[in-house]
């Protein structure tokens, strides 16, 4: 069964109430039925996701049965025995619902922020997973790197209520990353904001015989994706909704990185049958889902990124309703069909 979410970079809308509706949002996520919430984690004026367990803490006290994961944790400048610790904690704290998404992130400024070297880019992450990996695998750690000082018979606490916190690895477009989670035995979480989805089962693959070559059962190999996403009662709607607070987020990131404007005819390229945008009326949003999982070869759970086009609270809570009452119903019938 595909498990269906919602991932939030906790968009600054006004300072003073953005982090109240957020959690809002997520305690009426859970009483929808939604199975996952996600928060990112930023370091810039727009977002107020710098602390993501703080956010998933509060959260939990206030939810039942929805998983609560970062979307993602930017390992590469964290301290793995910290981030461990703080997940752990949430584990206690929301009764076992905890998850870890880790990745290196889409952004740079926590680089020079936490005074690493955009150099270290690729050694900074591996050499930390593989820390945070020997800390969820063992309660006492002997391990040496390059980036921290060693641990020699060290105990860490608090231990997790699962026996195995799940960490699931997120990634871009980078083929390396993809085979590096198929040989950890990882849960793949692929962000596809722009392009075609369909491009890339390619990747997917490499990752699924990676794991097998590696001894992992496909059963193991699970494929999550996450898309910028939004649901109204018509795709008319969503799209009028939608369009004008995409289209100046994009272009405000393209001017950074050298994109070139967001157009409605890029727009509406992305929003097609292939595109990688999934908004429209909850039918359509449905057939969607389905069809990128069948392109990517069956994926266990879909998350929208839904807080990124300037949508009000209001808007996203009706967005949440309608994902919870009508595409999840609709997105399982079709998956048990088929």
């Amino acid at each position: 069964m595909m498990e269906i979410g919602v991932d939030s970079f906790a968009a600054k809308e006004s300072s003073r109430d953005t982090l109240a509706e957020l959690l809002e949002r997520m305690e009426f996520a859970d009483k929808m039925g939604l199975d996952v919430f996600g928060i990112g984690e930023h370091y810039r004026e727009e977002f107020l996701d710098s602390a993501p367990t703080l956010i998933l803490a509060a959260a939990a006290a206030r939810t039942k049965k929805i998983k609560l994961t970062s979307a993602v944790t930017v390992l590469s400048v964290a301290d793995p025995v910290r981030v461990f610790q703080n997940f752990a904690t949430l584990d206690l704290i929301s009764h076992g619902r905890a998850e870890i998404t880790v990745g290196r992130g889409s952004f740079i400024e926590s680089f020079p922020l936490f005074g690493f070297s955009l150099e270290d880019y690729d050694e900074l992450f591996a050499e930390k997973l593989d820390l945070l990996l020997k800390i969820r695998d063992n309660e006492v750690v002997n391990w040496r790197g390059k980036f921290r000082p060693a641990l020699i018979n060290q105990q860490i606490y608090p231990r997790p209520l699962q026996k195995k916190l799940p960490i699931w690895l997120g990634v871009g477009g980078t083929p390396a990353s993809f085979i590096r989670a198929g040989q950890l035995g990882l849960p793949l979480a692929v962000a596809v904001i722009g392009g075609e989805t369909h491009r890339f089962g390619p990747l997917v693959d490499l990752y699924r015989k990676a794991g097998e070559e590696a001894g992992y059962k496909p059963e193991e190999l699970q494929v999550g994706l996450h898309s910028l996403g939004y649901v109204a009662k018509t795709k008319e709607m969503a799209v009028k909704d939608y369009y004008k607070g995409y289209a100046k987020s994009f272009t405000k990131i393209g001017k950074e990185r050298g994109w070139p404007p967001v157009t409605r005819a890029h727009f509406d390229g992305q929003i097609g049958p292939k595109g990688a945008i999934v908004i429209g009326g909850p039918e359509e949003v449905a057939q969607k889902i389905v069809r990128h999982s069948k392109a990517l070869g069956g994926i266990s759970r879909f998350t929208f990124q839904l807080d990124n086009a300037g949508l009000s609270h209001e808007q996203l809570m009706k967005s949440i309703e309608l994902i919870g009452k009508e595409v999840v119903p609709r997105v399982r019938e079709y998956l048990n069909v088929s």
